[in-house]
């Protein structure tokens, strides 16, 4: 019985994994404008950052359209199908959990920030325009 369940939630996912990708392409907002400048500012600190997903996760399609919104290109990680990037996330962070956001400060300090509504709040803080 319980392997007839997970091959139910299995075909679940199969089916649901390509509508939430499209879903995700056609209501991605329009990015902030800003100058080539300021752009260039945002870009070079967004080198400090990666975020750890999965790519039918609900959670991180949130965090990255916001992040498309905000117009941060913010390294992205696939920690299900990538084993090296599951292993760091595990290591750095203490579990394998995403959306997750590895942010690397100047002194090298590492944090590792989970939970999409955090992640948010601190790409608005932090890149938020107004």
């Amino acid at each position: 019985m319980r392997t007839l369940i997970r091959y139910f939630f299995r075909g679940v996912r199969l089916v649901l994994a390509p509508v939430m990708l499209i879903s995700e392409k056609l209501s991605t907002p329009q990015s902030v404008e800003r100058t080539p400048e300021e752009q260039a500012e945002v870009d070079n600190a967004c080198e400090k950052l990666a975020l750890y997903q999965f790519r039918t996760c609900p959670f991180c399609i949130k965090v990255r359209k916001e992040m498309a919104r905000l117009g941060l290109n913010i390294e992205l990680r696939d920690a299900q199908l990538d084993p090296a990037h599951k292993k760091a996330l595990q290591e750095g962070g203490g579990r394998v959990k995403v959306p997750c956001l590895k942010i690397t400060h100047d002194d090298g300090h590492e944090e590792w920030m989970y939970e999409s509504d955090d992640i948010i709040a601190y790409l608005h803080q932090r890149f938020g325009q107004g």
